[in-house]
């Protein structure tokens, strides 16, 4: 069953968190966005697959302590086709929209926030989360 979309004022847009090119080459998907086409026929609102972009490769989380987590994604994030206002451009704006981060699983929430700070940097001022998967945080002592 997919969650029920959030009430906001205004349009609204998913945006799926983007893998590293070389770790999409590998899989040969991401599954991130294919969540986010998903919501988008369900939810009837669009996807904007190249706002955000990985400003760099990172190791996988998986094998990381709560800890490491943020520091591991941090700056591995940053915008594209984007624009703070209005304008005659083909850019997204990203103020007066309300831009829903769109990812498989929810650990600590690391990916999830430094998502959304590369895009309040570029002038997001509504960001949201959703993710399909809570997982057990393991215990690393």
């Amino acid at each position: 069953m997919l969650p029920m979309r959030p009430s906001t004022d205004g349009p609204s847009v998913l945006i799926p968190i983007p893998l590293a090119p070389k770790r999409l080459r590998e899989r040969g998907y991401n599954q991130s966005e294919m969540l986010a086409r998903a919501l988008a026929r369900q939810w009837r609102i669009p996807v904007a697959q190249d706002v955000l972009v990985r400003a760099r490769e990172t190791p996988t989380q998986t094998a990381l302590t709560p800890g490491t987590r943020l520091a591991n994604v941090a700056g591995a994030f940053g915008t594209r086709n984007a624009q703070r206002g209005a304008g005659n451009s083909s850019a997204f704006r990203l103020q007066g929209s309300t831009l829903i981060l769109v990812d498989d699983v929810f650990t600590t929430g690391a990916t999830l926030a430094e998502a959304a700070r590369a895009l309040a940097e570029a002038g997001a001022t509504r960001v949201m989360g959703v993710t399909f998967a809570r997982a057990a945080i393991p215990d690393f002592t």
